[in-house]
Parts: structure tokens; sequence; C-alpha cells
């Protein structure tokens, strides 16, 4: 009997999009356990401006994209410039939940180590004008966030947006699912 080529096609498909499909085992989760944070930092930049809103829709989808909860709250003051321009410099105050890692209990949530990377262009929010952000808040995500094997590199220039000028990439504990509330 003489198979046809066709008629394997679409099981050598099916099998090539699983091998690409990434495998987590039960072993590769942990337990983590949500813990507050509440702080404030200070932004100025010299190369990027922000108004009030922008800043605060910009640091919450970074802290979202490194597994901050997605109910982050970020409050920016004293950011809009004359007759609501963009600014300079602004106090940021956040109030955020990120994972720990913990032994397993009742109030456990199951986690993993996730690879993370914060480049211009990766995400797709993140930009090469970004630089200053990201340095600016280097110590609030080095601190407040689970992570490890982390590169955090940065070299802004004032006034110049330089292309590549920065890249943080390691691995961050994100729940299994990321919930609105704890």
């Amino acid at each position: 009997m003489r198979y046809s080529n066709r008629r394997w096609a679409p099981f050598c498909a099916a099998a090539a999009l699983l091998a690409a499909l990434p495998c987590w085992s039960a072993t590769d989760t942990v337990s983590g356990a949500w813990q507050n944070h509440k702080l404030t930092f200070n932004y100025f930049g010299f190369t990027t401006l922000y108004t009030c809103d922008g800043l605060e829709e910009h640091v919450r989808q970074i802290l979202v994209h490194l597994g901050a909860r997605k109910d982050a709250k970020v409050s920016a003051a004293g950011c809009p410039g004359p007759f609501g321009t963009p600014s300079r410099d602004a106090s940021v105050r956040l109030d955020f939940y990120t994972l720990a890692p913990v032994a397993e209990g009742s109030d456990a949530v199951k986690a993993r180590w996730a690879p993370m990377e914060l480049a211009p262009h990766r995400p797709s929010f993140v930009g090469d004008g970004d630089c200053e952000l990201i340095q600016e808040m280097k110590d609030l995500i080095t601190k407040n966030f689970s992570l490890r094997d982390v590169d955090y590199r940065t070299s802004c220039f004032p006034h110049a947006v330089t292309i590549g000028a920065f890249e943080v990439k390691g691995q961050a504990l994100r729940a299994l699912s990321n919930p609105q509330a704890g």
C-alpha cells in the first residue's frame, strides 16, 4: 500500500505547532504570595517629557509587564507644565502588588519564573525615548519585584534619544494568572 505525503501534512503541521509551544510541568510551578508596595519616586527627564496622565499610564504598563497585579495604582503630581504641556519632572506615587516566593500554604498563588525583557519596542509600548524613565525606575524595579539573573543596562544621554540605550533582561516571578485583585 502506498501512502501520500498529503495525508501526513496535517499531522506534521500539528506536531510542529505543539513542539513550538512552551512546556511547563508541575515542577516548574512555585508558590508565591502577593506583597503590597507603597512608594514614591521622582522622575526628571531632559529628553522625554510626560503629561501626568501619560506618565501614570506608562509606569502602570511597565509594572504590569514585569508581573505586578493588574490593579496597580499610579498617581503623578507636579507634571503638568504651563498650559497643560508635558513637564520635565514629576513625583510618582505607587501602590501595587508583586509576587514573592513562599512555602506552599493556603494563601499561596501558583507562579513560575518567566523570561522578562524591557527594551525599546519590547514590549511595544516602550520606546527609545524611555531611557531616562527606565533609569529612574531601577531601584523601584530591582527592589520590589522577585527577579533573578537580572541584567539592567542603561546608557542615557541628556537631550538625545539614543537607539538601544537600555535593556533589562532576566526572569520575573509571575502568577500563572494575573488577577485584578488579590
